[in-house]
């Protein structure tokens, strides 16, 4: 890496801001996340003795779910945050999980040797950092060569509901504004093969798949959560200070998706961009 670019990875580093926080509302999401719904397209690839490296692992039940399909391996989380890698410890421990650890680290500068992992997973990373194209090059460098790197990140322009709402109009276009204010890239999951095609990596499968959103149960988890998120996590705090929205719009915002949520034929789904890549042996 030339000095400009050892420049602009750490300023990408410095600058990049996690949306969302930690909010509870936020990790009501998090926490409902498994490798079933939300790593299907990698689970075919597993075999029980690999070494996993889950990169911006949250709260941990992915993680766990990895670690419990590789019995004879070995996985570690692995988040910039230290706080939520208690809750991501208190996840495996409740599960019985021996082969699983975590670690406080940042995606642009794994500290770990060249060729470590079988896979190097990161589920919902890469929208959120200064440099995509760095941090694969960078999961790249730890995974063994014929290992996979695998990433899935959801496309925020391409998520879609019914029935129309200018309430919900206008928090999408506020959500893709602040999330580029704070350095990251809400669209990434259109973006990840161009991604990983410029970090190096050359045997790329890209693939789709969706969240849906329905059943009166699901209409009021999803919605709930969005309309708590949009008022008192980070993201609102964000939203307000860097004067993107007001206090009033926030809520206006929050009450469309509390709206949305009580329609019967609300209907909300989430595209997701995929990529497994194998790293050339």
């Amino acid at each position: 890496m030339s000095k400009a670019d050892e420049s602009t990875s750490e300023n990408a580093r410095e600058t990049a801001v996690y949306t969302h926080g930690h909010h509870e509302s936020v990790l009501r999401s998090h926490t409902w996340r498994t490798a079933a719904n939300s790593a299907a397209y990698l689970l075919g690839s597993l075999k029980p003795h690999m070494r996993i490296l889950d990169v911006g692992c949250g709260p941990g039940t992915i993680t766990a779910d990895l670690a419990a399909l590789v019995p004879d391996g070995r996985v570690t989380g692995v988040d910039r945050a230290p706080e939520i890698l208690e809750q991501a410890r208190a996840t495996a421990a409740g599960r019985g999980l021996t082969n699983v650890d975590f670690a406080v680290a940042d995606v642009h500068a794994l500290d770990f040797p060249d060729d470590t992992f079988c896979v190097v997973h990161a589920h919902q990373v890469l929208q959120h950092v200064g440099d995509p194209v760095g941090a694969l090059r960078e999961m790249r460098r730890v995974t063994k060569p014929g290992g996979f790197v695998a990433v899935r990140d959801s496309d925020y322009a391409a998520m879609t509901w019914f029935p129309a709402s200018q309430g919900m109009d206008a928090w999408l276009d506020l959500y893709r504004r602040v999330a580029r204010a704070n350095g990251g890239e809400p669209d990434a999951g259109r973006r990840l093969k161009s991604w990983a095609l410029r970090a190096g990596l050359t045997d790329v499968v890209a693939t789709s798949s969706t969240w849906t959103f329905s059943t009166p149960d699901e209409r009021a988890w999803w919605s709930g959560l969005w309309a708590d998120r949009t008022l008192a996590s980070a993201y609102a705090e964000r939203a307000t200070e860097g004067g993107h929205a007001s206090a009033e719009q926030l809520r206006a915002v929050s009450e469309a998706w509390r709206e949305w949520g009580r329609r019967e034929e609300g209907w909300f789904s989430v595209l997701h961009g995929e990529i497994l890549c194998r790293k050339d042996a």
